[in-house]
Order: structure tokens, then C-alpha cells, then sequence
């Protein structure tokens, strides 16, 4: 099991903040890597009907959110991306965030990743420098960058390996984790299923490794379907290892989850590993989002791998 800090985000469907002000403007800040996917995402806040900027100076965040304040029927969902292409981010950005965030302001960073070989290869594919510093190759400006942004990283309320995913699932991943919800200061849970042999999830607080139950794949009938699939949910679930391991994670559940709300988690990712990400971590992963929404809980689903071949 794995714990990643993140930090309280203020309530954001209450009528008024501490400011007093009757518009409450619920802004993500988008950062991270270059090359881990922040114009796609950025791409998909503005379908999900955000007011989107990109490469905004930090300087000029404060100022945002007073014209923002200040003017009659403007937008309450603002999506930015803020990164090493402007000079000054890296040293203001941290002390601005946490000023506006102690002030009222419903502010949430996003931190994008990626493995180095993956952003090394669409910056090949793309031909472009690196913004950190265009006179070092490659493979030195992700490598001084990623230390650069570490603090950053740790600052961070949700962060996303995009590793896996091509500018389709990125879109469809940002839209699941910021559809429109009652409560907005909610513990919001996030189920991925995943293959080990693609890797684990970076982004994943809690890891769960179900590899010794029953595997579908080496039943002909099954090995074709998936863990959506009754059939195979059944051959996973119907015994005495896996009863014994979901009757244990529940408890473990009923523990942890009221200890990350009263630490004030906004988002919590639960991975659940099988080999391939076909069967069993889906069969795990859907039984746990069931279980956890009949429980009133706000979730999500991701299934990483299980439509991979092979």
C-alpha cells in the first residue's frame, strides 16, 4: 500500500467563501510535466464548458480572480495551464497558490506525469525544444525539469500518469474525475483496475494486487471476456480466498476512508492489479465501486488495460 499527501481543498458548493463574496469560481490549475498531455486536458475542461486559459503568468492569478469576483454573470468553472514556459512560475507559483487558497479561493492543482521514455518520444514525434532549457538535449531538460517540479509534484491535489493514454482516454479520464457533482468537497474515490505487466498506476494511494485468485484467461470460455462480464466475475469471486480477501478489504475500507475524509482528501485512487488487466483487477474493481456507491460514497472507474491485446 502506498500514501500520497495531498492537501484540503475548501468546500466549494457552499453559497459564500471567506471572502464574503455570493460567487464562488471553482478554478483546476494544470501543471506538470511538458509533454505529459496539458493542452489535451486543457482541451477537455473547455468541452466540459470551463472558461480555459493557457500559459497564464502566476503573477496575473490574483487579478484573475478579482475580475472574476467582480463582474456580473461570469463563469464559475476556470480551467488554467501554468508551467515552466513562463519564466517566473517556479518561483512564485508555490507562495501565490497558498496565498489564494488561504484567502477562500477554491483553487485545485492537477499535476500531469508521465514516463520519461514516453515524453521523450512525443517530443520526438513533435520535433519541439524543451521549454526548460532548449539548449541541452532532450533527455537532460526532462531529467532537470522533473527535479525542478518535484516540490511541485508534492503540492499537488491530484496528479495523473498519462503514460497509457492516447488524447482520446485522456479526455474521457479529465472528464470522469471532474464531472459534475452534488458536493464538490466530497471524498471523490477513483477505482483503476490495471495489468501489472503494464504498470502500476503513479498516481495510485492505495495498491491492491489480487494476482492469486482464479484467472479467467486459462478458462477457453472466459479467456475472451472480461470482468464486466458476469460469467466471469462468478469463476473470480466463487471462492474461498476471494471471499476471505473481499470480507478483509472491506474492513480495511471502513477504516481508511473515514480517516482520508478527516484528513481532508479530495480525491483517492484505489488500484486493483491482475497480470493482464482483463479479468480479475475488473471483476475487483467493479465490485468495490458497487459496494462503495451503495454506500453513498462518490466513484469512478477507470479499466487502464482491459481492452489491451495480448
Amino acid at each position: 500500500m502506498s500514501a500520497q499527501q495531498e492537501h484540503a481543498q475548501p468546500g466549494i458548493d457552499q453559497a459564500t467563501d471567506k471572502r464574503g463574496s455570493s460567487t464562488l469560481h471553482q478554478a483546476v490549475i494544470i501543471s506538470g510535466m511538458s509533454g505529459s498531455g496539458k493542452s489535451s486536458a486543457l482541451k477537455a475542461f473547455e468541452d466540459m464548458g470551463y472558461f480555459c486559459i493557457d500559459n497564464l503568468p502566476v503573477i496575473l492569478l490574483p487579478e484573475l480572480f478579482d475580475v472574476l469576483d467582480h463582474t456580473t454573470g461570469s463563469t464559475d468553472k476556470v480551467a488554467l495551464v501554468m508551467d515552466v514556459r513562463e519564466p517566473t512560475f517556479l518561483d512564485q507559483f508555490a507562495s501565490i497558490f497558498k496565498h489564494l487558497r488561504m484567502s477562500g479561493h477554491p483553487l485545485e492543482l492537477l499535476f500531469l506525469d508521465a514516463k520519461d521514455d514516453i515524453i521523450l518520444q512525443r517530443f520526438n514525434q513533435t520535433r519541439r525544444k524543451h521549454p526548460i532549457d532548449p539548449k541541452i538535449s532532450i533527455p537532460e531538460a526532462i531529467k532537470k525539469e522533473r527535479r525542478h517540479l518535484r516540490s511541485l509534484r508534492e503540492l499537488a491535489d491530484r496528479t495523473l500518469d498519462t503514460s497509457d493514454f492516447n488524447v482520446h482516454q485522456l479526455k474521457q479520464t479529465i472528464q470522469r474525475m471532474y464531472a459534475p457533482r452534488e458536493r464538490l468537497d466530497r471524498l471523490l474515490i477513483h477505482l483503476i483496475s490495471f495489468g501489472f505487466k503494464y504498470g502500476i498506476p503513479a498516481d495510485a494511494n492505495i495498491v491492491l494486487d489480487v494476482r492469486f485468485m482464479p484467472n479467467p484467461y486459462f478458462v477457453p470460455e472466459l479467456s475472451a471476456l472480461t470482468g464486466c462480464n458476469k460469467q466471469v466475475q462468478q469463476y473470480v469471486l466463487d471462492n474461498p480466498d476471494s471471499e476471505k480477501f473481499l470480507e478483509h478489504t472491506e474492513k480495511l475500507f471502513d477504516f481508511l476512508i473515514p480517516q482520508y475524509k478527516k484528513e481532508g482528501k479530495s480525491y483517492l485512487v484505489i488500484a486493483v492489479g491482475c497480470t493482464g488487466g482483463r479479468h480479475r483487477s475488473v471483476t475487483i474493481a467493479e465490485h468495490f465501486s458497487s459496494l462503495l456507491r451503495d454506500q453513498g460514497e462518490d466513484v469512478i472507474v477507470t479499466h487502464r488495460d482491459k481492452d489491451r491485446e495480448g
